[in-house]
């Protein structure tokens, strides 16, 4: 997928496709300062990179995909598995993180329309994602957009760096 082919990626120039072994030193450029800031994912804040990549690479149905430009540097990554084995299976799950100097240029939700398509293509009949913080409001305003809704706010689910503790959005979306 071209991202200029989603309005939603404002007509910037970069594409999402698979992620490769030899994406991954770019993928780390974009998942550490993202984990070690602890504001937006639920992972330890010290994890190491070789658990990192563990956690990230996905087997089938699954996989890890990358937003790059046109010269190969990776700006974001995703990830999507299923959400629960056995007779939950059918139901994806996805995570995305953007590299800073790339934030607010359309990558997540371009990261996020490739997840849904690829869900869908996989034979998942929905989406859902178990933790997005409450006060990642554009994440949030994204995904809202991208079709999701809040199932529930866990109150106080999440300890923030710098706001404390703040409520985590069960969000979802039929495919």
């Amino acid at each position: 997928m071209r991202a200029t082919e989603d309005p939603a990626a404002n007509s910037a120039d970069f594409s999402v496709r698979p992620a490769t072994a030899a994406d991954w030193p770019g993928m780390w450029a974009v998942l550490e300062p993202v984990i070690r800031a602890g504001e937006t994912f639920t992972w330890e804040r010290d994890t190491a990179e070789d658990v990192a990549r563990g956690r990230w690479f996905k087997e089938a149905p699954g996989q890890a995909f990358v937003a790059v430009t046109s010269d190969g540097g990776v700006i974001g990554t995703g990830e999507l598995h299923p959400n629960q084995g056995g007779a939950g299976s059918h139901v994806a799950n996805a995570g995305y993180m953007v590299h800073r100097d790339h934030g607010g240029k359309g990558v997540a939700r371009a990261l996020c329309k490739y997840s849904l398509d690829a869900a869908r293509a996989a034979g998942f009949r929905a989406m859902q994602f178990n933790a997005v913080v409450e006060s990642n409001t554009r994440a949030v305003a994204a995904w809202k957009a991208m079709g999701f809704e809040v199932l529930t706010t866990i109150p106080e689910a999440f300890n923030h760096p710098v706001l404390g503790y703040v409520g985590l959005h069960v969000m979802y979306r039929k495919l």
